[in-house]
């Protein structure tokens, strides 16, 4: 185990959908399940976040989001794993670096919705990703201009495989990155928050 990863046999393909998951939805089970099927996938690992340094205000406590997280998607290839919070890492380049380090050999594949492929280019080290580590980009049906006209898509369009080509992400070096439309759950954590329904307690509750 490092930093509370088990030991992962090399070649296996490991898809990372990372966020503060802020707080975990039906979303984001949808988009998993949709994920190991579209990308040939043998797990995913959602990496809940310590915090998301786009945005100014904290998330609800680690534990309470992990919990949560663990209640929402119960399924026998999805992982939850605190990773960052445990490697010390706070922006995805330094995640990917560390998960690498820690398990050699092993296919990683970032997954995104398309709304962060539109704003990707203000990643840190966002290049270092696009060309170290697959990516694959779900979105809803209309989606695709929003994708089409994002930088990171127009500078790496070369390295772009088409949908049916889904299951062959991992299949090869990167830059490589696919674009899938999936059906949509249609809820977000922000709408959850504004709700009232993600009642977020003290760091001594959590």
């Amino acid at each position: 185990m490092k930093k509370g990863l088990p030991y992962m046999q090399p070649g296996r393909v490991i898809g990372l959908l990372g966020g503060s998951f802020d707080p975990a939805h039906e979303g984001h089970a949808h988009i998993s399940r949709e994920a190991l099927k579209r990308f040939a996938l043998d797990e995913l690992w959602w990496l809940v976040s310590p915090g998301n340094p786009l945005k100014a205000r904290g998330p609800a406590p680690m534990g309470q989001r992990m919990a949560r997280a663990r209640a929402v998607m119960d399924h026998p290839r999805v992982r939850i794993s605190d990773f960052e919070m445990r490697a010390g890492t706070r922006y995805t380049a330094q995640t990917l670096r560390a998960l690498t380090r820690a398990c050699p050999g092993v296919r990683f594949v970032w997954l995104m919705g398309a709304d962060n492929l539109a704003q990707f280019d203000q990643w840190q080290d966002w290049r270092w990703i696009m060309d170290h580590v697959p990516v694959g980009v779900l979105a809803r049906p209309g989606q695709r201009i929003a994708a089409r006209n994002a930088k990171a898509a127009d500078i790496y369009r070369y390295a772009r495989l088409r949908g049916f080509e889904s299951r062959l992400l991992a299949h090869g070096p990167a830059p490589r990155w696919c674009f899938v439309n999936v059906p949509m759950v249609d809820v977000s954590s922000s709408d959850i928050r504004a709700k009232g329904q993600w009642a977020t307690r003290d760091a001594k509750g959590a």
